[in-house]
């Protein structure tokens, strides 16, 4: 049935990696690589089943083509997965088997560091290909793309303000954070420091307390912080919590965070339009990251990385007046944006078969 599954999703490519050696098990889904080489990151997870597996990759590459085209990258979307458990099944040699299966495909995907992956398990793969982004700064790479996703996210957050209030002023808003990890921290400081109330909560108590002691914010329970009287909710944690046991306590008419899949179905969706509440499409704010080590293809510039952040304001403007302009909900014209690019540049290129030239400028491997 993958055939007639890919006919339904419209991927190119989908690469099953095998080494019985090492006890790889991958898959590289390839979705569509019109604007350029497919760049997504590699997941590891301990799938209950190879259809399992297969499902979050083709899902998670689609998704990527998506988000590239909408930040205005000149790349495609691509994704890559491996069967196991990261806690205890990594090796030197399973990244390493992996990287030259990446190898093999010459530049069509460029992998990066997703769930159950770390930097350095992103060494070893740097080990045998090129066509990987995030690597480390001794490498002539960027480093934690954290603090460039929380850049970008607070840029999202004054376009939604605008829209909504017709101004940008931080400082004059409340917000309710949802998580405050790597991004999440990051996020909430630059909220702080331009003056704004922040609510915050995560799983991880510590957390919330350094945003207590440090940042100067305000702790809520878990389950509260939906309750929260605020301005902007800010999902910055796990997926899925714009749902129906949600959404009619959210009190923000304003929806903007970092986390990715923040609606749990298209119809939540609808349901927040109809109710007046304007959300931010995930894909489109937490673009920071990938925008980031996009630039490692070319040669990494952090000033170009941080000019590069802020056109982020301007695709989440245009994706509100796409929305207002056809009367559809914000991420039903997120998608519009990224189909008409796609769409625009399929006019004048065919799909990438294979690396165009010299890339990866600066960049050093070997032992």
């Amino acid at each position: 049935m993958i055939f007639e599954t890919l006919a339904k999703t419209g991927h190119e490519e989908v690469v099953f990696c095998h080494n019985p050696d090492v006890g790889l098990k991958a898959i590289i889904a390839i979705h569509n690589t019109v604007l350029g080489p497919a760049l997504g990151g590699l997941r590891m997870w301990p799938y209950k089943s190879e259809d399992e597996a297969v499902n979050d990759v083709l899902r998670l590459s689609r998704g990527m083509t998506f988000k590239n085209a909408v930040a205005g990258l000149n790349l495609g979307g691509g994704k890559a997965v491996i069967i196991g458990d990261p806690a205890t099944d990594k090796s030197e040699g399973l990244f390493r088997a992996f990287g030259r299966f990446v190898n093999s495909l010459n530049g069509r995907y460029i992998t990066a560091e997703d769930v159950g992956i770390d930097v350095n398990d992103m060494e070893w793969v740097y080990r045998e290909t090129e066509y990987v982004t995030g690597v480390h700064q001794v490498h002539g790479g960027s480093g934690d793309p954290s603090p460039f996703t929380a850049y970008g996210t607070l840029q999202g957050v004054m376009a939604s303000l605008n829209h909504k209030h017709g101004n940008e002023d931080v400082g004059k808003y409340s917000f309710a954070v949802q998580g405050c990890g790597h991004v999440g921290s990051e996020f909430i400081k630059l909220l702080r420091e331009q003056g704004a109330k922040v609510f915050v909560t995560d799983i991880n108590k510590d957390a919330v307390q350094r945003c207590v002691d440090e940042l100067g914010c305000e702790a809520v329970a878990l389950d509260d912080i939906y309750d929260v009287d605020c301005d902007v909710y800010s999902p910055c944690a796990l997926g899925g919590t714009l749902n129906e046991d949600t959404i009619d306590r959210i009190k923000a008419p304003i929806i903007c965070g970092a986390a990715n899949n923040q609606l749990a179905t298209d119809d939540i969706g609808d349901q927040l339009m109809k109710r007046g509440v304007l959300y931010a499409p995930d894909y489109a704010v937490n673009a920071g990251g990938v925008m980031n080590v996009s630039l490692e293809i070319d040669g990494y510039n952090r000033e170009r990385a941080m000019r590069m952040m802020r056109t982020i304001y301007h695709n989440v403007g245009r994706i509100f007046e796409i929305a207002d302009r056809d009367s559809i909900p914000t991420y039903k014209a997120a998608d519009r944006m990224a189909e008409e690019r796609i769409a625009t540049i399929g006019r004048i290129k065919l799909p990438l078969m294979g690396n165009g030239g010299p890339r990866f400028q600066g960049r050093m491997r070997g032992q």
